[in-house]
């Protein structure tokens, strides 16, 4: 074996980037650009690299930049050595070379360098050549994310600010663009203040410069200065009617960022319109562009989908005539079919019901059976909609189960469907359907023959089931025992008998001890909680609140409104993390938790039995709330935690509890149940503790005793 071989492939690199022939030493570079560019370490070569940057060949010249880019973290010292060369190369005659030096001194990021650099970004943001001029503006914003103070005290922001009345397009795009990212890196440091010289405020004599420079650059530069005009606040409604005349036109560029950047400018600057016609006008002209955003790829429309989603929460007539392009296609992603089928139904009405219903029904019969559930729960949706339409929707659904709704909506409307739902009772796997069917036969039991039968299926594997067909199941069969009390005795102790001993769920439990208090103690009582009259449902207008819209609209074409969410609930600011962020909003919650936390030790130890709807003695006198906390901070345990000094919050926590008096009331034991038990249903108010007994009280291990069995007494 060669001793070149044991060496390696990076010796041989080194030996042909020394080598005395110009295109071996080239092929030498690219070899290793291509060894960086799959992960392998090649640090090592940097002087090598370095002898090869002087040159005449411009792409040579680029593959060397490129790995001093990727290494100049690694190797600091060393690039040093080559800010000559990069000084010399920003006076070169060809424009592109002068670029491309001011390019990669700015993307170096190495504090060593950095104060070589500002002399020659003065000379190129003074140079003849525009395309030199817009690469040092992006420079600029480079910098001032490494050392602000540095581009403050060269003067290099009022370079930029006189640079927005350049005549080429694209300088002032560029300009515009890094004005606005040492704007965001301005305001997201804390205490800063109206006069920093870092925030670009834009004037009606900068709007009018942007405005002109629009339609002259290129699709990028556009939405930098589209953004920019979002954030302009107009002076008057004149000013506002012009901006939206003048973006108008962008509606019809090829690229969707641009047209999302435009109707976020519109939907912005329409607020300040008070003309109507110019309103309508306005909207209809945002039709088109919204819909040719849908012959996009998939993730692009999928991104379009969730803006026209916004728009639609609050201008609901800008698509209202254009259904038919929601309309999902076969080869769609189930993603982009969900944010249709949401859109559908927001622009159904009574002209196009007919269309949608025809659609959604041809959904129902597709194979992914995700994309059916929610193509028949669109069908209940429209319902609950359109008034109107109701009766079709339920002629939809007969051989569905996806009702309930509708039932809310409409009572005492559709009840002659209802044995056809119970005749699919069997086929039915999943919890949320179980759980919609279990609340019909409950609201219905009165005009079902076999209620009592149709229950006990699911109180005979009451435990197996998931917990909300559990809570369904326990209020249906309580419905079933106030409407027909005679028939349903036996079932009614059996739930209850079973949620309270048998269940794991504590919301489960807990329901049924106070359906059990309530049954026992007052029917009235329980006939005006569990029957109670309950108001129409609705489809919601918006999904989000009304604040929130405003402030998401103002950001279309991010991903604060795609993920319809502030921007501060996913990123840091500036150059805080996520991380950070929740970190320093943990630390200054601590002591408000504490607080919170003894405070609600306050409350429990204050607190009356749930379970006990007898009267009992007040607490007059006693604090209550954080004057209470107030009273128990002085016990050590409690001063430990506010302190922060607790070995154990836990134990200091258990220690509270332990020291403070909390008998719980007595709880009356279980009365024998009476032969004329469910004469109080009848018309007369004898209670029902005589049928139920009153409701049995959870005691502490060690003190179980055995009951009688409630279900002979009958």
């Amino acid at each position: 074996m060669s001793i070149r071989a044991r060496k390696g492939e990076n010796y041989e690199l080194s030996v042909d980037l020394n080598s005395e022939y110009r295109e071996k030493r080239k092929d030498a570079i690219k070899r290793t650009i291509a060894s960086m560019t799959v992960g392998k370490d090649v640090s090592g070569l940097f002087p090598d690299v370095l002898k090869n940057m002087q040159t005449e060949d411009l792409e040579q010249k680029k593959l060397v930049y490129l790995y001093l880019m990727n290494y100049a973290k690694t190797q600091p010292e060393l690039v040093i050595l080559a800010v000559n060369t990069f000084v010399k190369d920003t006076d070169d005659p060809n424009p592109l070379v002068r670029a491309l030096a001011i390019r990669t001194m700015g993307c170096l990021r190495a504090e060593k360098i950095i104060d070589y650099l500002c002399d020659p970004l003065q000379k190129c943001l003074r140079d003849e050549n525009p395309y030199v001029r817009k690469t040092a503006a992006l420079c600029v914003a480079k910098l001032y994310d490494l050392k602000p103070e540095l581009v403050i005290d060269n003067g290099f922001l009022e370079q930029l600010h006189e640079m927005i009345a350049d005549s080429n397009p694209m300088v002032v795009a560029n300009t515009v663009a890094a004005l606005t990212d040492i704007h965001i890196a301005a305001t997201s440091q804390p205490g800063t203040s109206s006069s920093d010289p870092g925030l670009f405020h834009i004037t009606t004599s900068i709007l009018n410069k942007l405005l002109i420079a629009l339609n002259e650059c290129s699709e990028w530069g556009r939405v930098a200065i589209l953004n920019a005009l979002a954030r302009y606040v107009a002076q008057d409604e004149k000013e506002s009617e012009h901006i939206c005349e003048r973006v108008v036109p962008q509606f019809q560029h090829a690229n969707g960022s641009v047209v999302l950047a435009a109707v976020k400018v519109i939907m912005i600057h329409m607020r300040g319109v008070r003309r109507e016609d110019l309103t309508k006008q306005l909207i209809r002209k945002m039709a088109p562009p919204l819909v040719t955003l849908l012959s996009s790829p998939p993730e692009v429309q999928w991104v379009a989908l969730r803006n026209i989603n916004l728009l639609l929460q609050k201008r609901p007539d800008v698509l209202s005539n254009e259904m038919r392009v929601f309309f999902c296609k076969y080869n769609d992603p189930l993603y982009v079919k969900v944010e249709k089928l949401d859109i559908m139904v927001r622009l159904a009405n009574e002209n196009n019901v007919d269309a949608l219903l025809s659609e959604l029904k041809e959904y129902a019969s597709e194979v992914d059976v995700d994309f059916v559930r929610k193509s028949i729960k669109a069908i209940g949706q429209a319902a609950v909609k359109i008034d109107a339409a109701a009766e079709r929707c339920v002629n939809v659904l007969l051989e569905l189960i996806g009702t309930r709704d509708i039932f809310r909506k409409y009572p005492s409307t559709y009840e002659g469907i209802i044995p056809v739902l119970c005749a699919n009772l069997d086929e039915l796997d999943e919890p949320e359907a179980k759980a919609s069917l279990i609340w019909i036969i409950g609201e219905y039991a009165n005009t079902i023959d076999n209620a009592d039968e149709l229950l006990g299926i699911f109180v005979d594997t009451f435990t197996e089931e998931a917990y909300p067909v559990q809570l369904q199941t326990l209020t249906a069969v309580v419905k079933l025992f106030l409407k027909k009390p005679d028939s349903s005795q036996h079932i009614v102790q059996k739930i209850l008998n079973t949620a309270t001993k048998d269940c794991d769920s504590p919301d489960v439990r807990d329901r049924a001890y106070i359906y059990w208090r309530l049954l026992s103690s007052d029917p009235g009582a329980a006939k005006a909680v569990v029957l109670a009259h309950r108001p129409p449902i609705s489809i919601p207008r918006t999904t989000v609140a009304p604040a929130l819209l405003e402030e998401l609209l103002g950001e279309i074409g991010t991903l604060a409104s795609v993920y319809h969410k502030p921007a501060e609930t996913f990123i840091g600011k500036g150059r805080i993390g996520a991380d950070a962020v929740r970190k320093g909003g943990e630390h200054e919650e601590d002591l408000f938790s504490t607080q919170k936390a003894l405070q609600t030790v306050v409350a429990g130890q204050q607190a009356e039995n749930l379970l006990d709807f007898d009267d009992s003695t007040g607490t007059e006198g006693q604090p209550s709330g954080l004057a209470a906390t107030q009273v128990l901070s002085n016990t050590p345990a409690a001063a430990n935690l506010l302190a922060g000094t607790s070995a154990n919050p836990l134990d200091d926590l258990v220690s509270i509890f332990g020291n403070a008096s909390m008998g719980p009331p007595a709880t009356p034991a279980p009365a024998p149940l009476g032969a004329a038990a469910f004469a109080g249903l009848g018309g007369t108010q004898q209670p029902m503790s005589a049928a139920l007994g009153a409701a049995p009280t959870p005691k502490p291990n060690g003190q179980q005793q055995q009951t009688d069995d409630l279900l002979g007494l009958f």
